[in-house]
């Protein structure tokens, strides 16, 4: 990724008098950070609808730039990767929402762009119950899909039990953060968090020196919910950031699910309210979550490649066609949007092409956006 991209995508996110959503759509408009900051005296004539208000707050980048600098010695520093949507590594699922933040930093080894992603979320005042639901879910959904990147908030209660029961089932694990990765807060969680770094990886929009203030919390369940495929909520009481996850996932059209709890329980009664109120689906174990997900599990990968899937099945293939089932064999069950990344076919040629294997009886969609190969 360019360096110096990353420098003025950075810088734009801290101009004063500049919301996050301006920001935004300002590097969407123009395409780039550097972009705003070559128009910043003439981003009237660039784009006519600007406000006045808005063309002033371009004319200011000193201590923007000056607080770039500093964060690009930092991520230098600490081996941090700092990605905005141009790069390939920035969360494909997450760059589709349209509140996206313009950069991210990570610091890990995780594939940001893993065929299944999950969050599991849920109280910080997780209860027994909930605690083993965690357990029991992460070791049963390990036998079914071994393949699995897990993301959390790294909060008390259901977060850091997910984390730590996704470590300790082998998978890798991502926890999103509401400050800069010059710390970890709650600071009990460093040891898990250390971890995570060669096993996932820790996630943030924020700079360094940043207090984790509550409503960087709420900022960043969005973060969690748009780079899942889907969200599960385990314990939550009437009210919680549990359930902002969830009603974001929703809205970002993803799979919402919930385990449910005793009638009255105190942290049970928000799955409870989900799955009365129909915005999330019912879940018992891994197998219901797979099933109401469509992922293949183990057995079934298995099966097809024991089978094998032999492009003379298809001899009506065209070329490209034939690309996105020699991908889908390697990994099946993709989300439309990776398959886009990875095919490098643009997303309206590829839902065209998708149709027409669809038609051919080679493809079948499943939840979330997703494709399965079918044997």
């Amino acid at each position: 990724m360019n360096e110096e991209e990353v420098f003025y995508a950075m810088a734009l996110t801290r101009l004063t008098g500049l919301s996050a959503s301006q920001a935004l759509l300002l590097y969407q408009q123009l395409g780039s950070g550097r972009a705003v900051y070559e128009h910043r005296n003439d981003i009237r004539d660039v784009l006519p609808e600007c406000t006045p208000r808005l063309a002033e707050a371009l004319l200011h980048w000193d201590d923007a730039l000056q607080r770039a600098a500093a964060e690009m010695a930092f991520v230098n520093n600490h081996h941090i990767q700092a990605l905005t949507p141009a790069d390939d590594r920035y969360p494909v699922r997450l760059s589709e929402c349209p509140d996206a933040p313009i950069v991210l930093y990570f610091k890990g080894t995780a594939d940001l762009n893993h065929p299944h992603i999950l969050n599991l979320v849920g109280t910080r005042h997780c209860t027994a119950y909930g605690k083993d639901l965690v357990c029991r879910f992460v070791s049963g959904l390990k036998e079914l899909c071994p393949d699995v990147l897990v993301v959390s908030g790294l909060a008390y209660g259901i977060d850091i039990c997910a984390h730590r029961e996704a470590l300790h089932n082998g998978y890798d694990t991502v926890g999103v953060l509401a400050h800069g990765l010059d710390t970890i807060y709650p600071s009990h969680h460093r040891e898990t968090a250390a971890s995570m770094v060669s096993h996932g990886g820790l996630l943030t929009e924020y700079m360094t020196q940043t207090e984790p203030l509550p409503n960087n919390f709420r900022q960043r369940n969005r973060i969690v919910a748009g780079m899942s495929d889907a969200t599960i909520v385990v314990e939550s009481a009437y009210k919680g950031g549990a359930l902002i996850t969830a009603r974001i996932a929703q809205d970002y059209g993803r799979d919402v699910l919930a385990f449910p709890g005793a009638v009255g329980a105190p942290y049970s009664e928000g799955c409870n309210n989900l799955i009365r109120d129909s915005k999330a689906g019912l879940i018992t174990s891994a197998d219901d979550f797979v099933a109401a997900v469509g992922w293949q599990t183990a057995a079934q990968r298995k099966k097809s490649v024991a089978d094998g899937i032999e492009r003379t099945l298809f001899p009506d293939l065209t070329a490209e066609e034939r690309q996105i089932v020699d991908l889908l064999q390697q990994t099946n069950d993709l989300q439309q949007n990776i398959i886009s990344v990875k095919a490098n076919i643009p997303i309206g040629q590829l839902t065209a092409l998708l149709f027409q294997l669809e038609m051919k009886g080679v493809v079948k969609p499943l939840a979330g956006g997703t494709y399965h190969l079918i044997n």
